[in-house]
């Protein structure tokens, strides 16, 4: 059966509130106070299914944990959270580009144009490729749990006009996580990749302090980036996915029981919404299109060409290393 987004959200916090007495009762009792930040809204089923998860959790252990899940960077921004969960001062958070600065490998995932469909990701990602980033993850304090969320595939938006061509590109500023992939891919295409964090994002697009951005349809939908950008270009560039991370310290310390009860729940979440955001970004499309965004697909050959000629692909094998790079090809084919 099809749900809309809306439907989602609300039966999903309808079962939050009515099981909210049992929750406090059962945190009084918790042994093990956890905390989970993330920059994903409040609304994003990338916090709705781990709200979710920290329900179950709470159940399986009869309140032995209680796993408290902090959305809309509440904890700070991505980069200040990811810091806190190596550190120790936060528990888990989930993000994709901001570990490349620890780990340059962790954002191999985000290869431009890499992935051209679904099964190429969770095929990398579920796989060989994915079990080689987390080892790399757990060399510098981290845990990692075996399945990522999924952040969608990222499209650019624009102001003034919609990106058809890598000339439409050039000198085009635009908004970029602050990891080197995302402006090193922007660069090769000619734009001026500025580096924003998300929380600030809105009011640089309103304020026109950058053209434009790129981002999932169900980020640009949430987060209501629509109001403040008339374009859609579905160029699909990059596959973003959230690595779900754990202190290394902190985890290791917890009960094995309680250890396989939460990567359980947390890996059961990450399935599911998988599957809320294909849902998710339709209802997102449908709901923009209604509010006068104008949408374009994009043919991705000329950006691959223009990235290949850049040499954007061999410079990025190189950083990745020989055997990354074979793992992401044994699931995408040549680039």
């Amino acid at each position: 059966m099809q749900i809309s987004r809306r439907a989602f959200v609300g039966a999903t916090l309808a079962i939050g509130l009515a099981t909210l007495p049992t929750a406090r009762a059962l945190a009084q009792s918790a042994k093990y106070r956890l905390r989970y930040g993330t920059a994903f809204p409040a609304n994003h089923p990338g916090v709705l299914r781990i709200i979710e998860a920290s329900e179950a959790i709470k159940k399986q252990t009869n309140g032995l944990v209680d796993l408290q899940v902090y959305p809309n960077s509440q904890l700070g921004s991505e980069p200040d959270m990811f810091t806190q969960t190596r550190s120790g001062a936060l528990d888990f958070m989930s993000t994709s580009g901001v570990n490349q600065t620890v780990v340059p490998t962790g954002g191999i995932n985000a290869v431009a144009f890499a992935f051209e469909s679904y099964d190429q990701v969770w095929s990398a990602m579920d796989g060989d490729l994915g079990n080689h980033v987390r080892g790399l993850f757990g060399k510098v304090g981290l845990h990692v749990l075996p399945k990522c969320l999924d952040n969608g595939y990222r499209n650019i938006t624009a102001s003034a006009k919609p990106i058809v061509t890598p000339d439409d590109l050039k000198g085009f500023k635009i908004r970029v996580p602050g990891n080197p992939l995302w402006v090193s891919l922007f660069k090769t295409l000619g734009a001026s990749p500025t580096p924003i964090n998300f929380g600030e994002l809105y009011a640089a697009l309103q304020t026109h302090v950058v053209d434009g951005q790129e981002n999932p349809l169900a980020l640009i939908q949430s987060a209501k980036l629509y109001e403040v950008q008339k374009y859609v270009s579905l160029s699909g560039h990059i596959w973003d996915g959230h690595y779900i991370f754990a202190n290394a310290i902190r985890w290791n310390a917890l009960p094995e029981d309680v250890r396989t009860t939460i990567t359980t729940a947390l890996s059961d979440a990450a399935t599911k919404q998988r599957q809320d955001i294909l849902r998710v970004n339709e209802q997102a499309a449908t709901e923009m299109q209604a509010a006068g965004v104008v949408f374009n697909k994009v043919d991705t050959k000329p950006f691959r060409d223009a990235l290949r000629a850049g040499g954007f692909y061999a410079d990025w094998k190189t950083k990745f290393g020989s055997e990354a790079w074979a793992l992401l090809e044994k699931s995408v084919g040549q680039l």
